[in-house]
């Protein structure tokens, strides 16, 4: 926290050097203001993004996570075949897949927005498969013979018994890809999606000034994820109590 509280002060000493030229992101001028808010326009498309392409993950992830734990042989086969393989892709290398190469296979065309979140989505899928598989064999198989012992399926042992509790143990790595995620959407940029780097992008083009316009952005991206971090916390503590309660 001091460091942060430091960071402005040094920013402000900096910006009396001839060689640095703070003026273009000043609030207190009209052309640095509205160079800022040229730069917060993108902060709605990478919130967006990133929250739409971690919810599919999350499901995806779910789905791929529930064969892994099956006790046939082809199940478990396909669900880390499909981890494995997707993992193993770099995320900036599927983006650019999907948007150019994925339209000619399906013939189906895509936006920036959607390449950006159908990429995310599948490669934080892969990761998200390995966190709930993790979580549910982390309960004890006392809960599901209770569960069985009360005549509930396969379904609703899973829906009312496991999953609440494996995601009570699982959710601070949850946390943890959104904040991966809304780093990673910063790589959508490549194929124009108008978010946080890419308006930081195209105003180094018009002002040459990266060194300042960049600082913002990493500014930026910081408050962003540690609000993120603080709800994150936030409802660990209240599922905490409430599973106390």
């Amino acid at each position: 926290m001091r460091a942060l509280l430091l960071l402005p002060s040094l920013l402000l000493l900096s910006g009396c050097s001839s060689n640095w030229g703070w003026y273009v992101v000043n609030p207190a001028t009209p052309k640095g203001w509205l160079n800022l808010k040229f730069l917060l326009s993108g902060l709605g498309y990478t919130v967006q993004l990133s929250a739409t392409a971690i919810c599919i993950s999350v499901v995806v992830g779910l789905l791929v996570a529930l064969p892994g734990l099956s006790a046939r042989k082809w199940p478990r086969r396909l669900s880390r075949t499909y981890v494995e393989v997707v993992r193993a892709v770099p995320i900036l290398v599927l983006i650019l897949w999907v948007y150019y190469g994925l339209p000619q296979i399906t013939g189906l065309s895509l936006s920036v927005f959607w390449a950006g979140v159908i990429a995310l989505a599948l490669s934080d899928s892969a990761f998200q498969a390995e966190i709930f598989r993790a979580g549910i064999q982390s309960i004890a198989r006392g809960q599901y013979e209770a569960a069985y012992s009360v005549s509930l399926n396969y379904r609703d042992t899973m829906s009312y018994v496991i999953l609440p509790q494996a995601i009570r143990r699982i959710l601070p790595a949850l946390g943890n890809q959104l904040v991966y995620m809304l780093k990673m959407s910063s790589l959508v940029s490549v194929i124009g999606m108008q978010e946080l780097t890419r308006k930081a992008n195209e105003l180094v083009v018009s002002e040459y000034r990266p060194l300042e316009i960049y600082t913002v952005l990493v500014l930026e991206y910081l408050v962003l994820i540690l609000i993120v971090s603080a709800g994150v916390r936030w409802l660990e503590r209240r599922l905490k109590t409430d599973e106390r309660a």
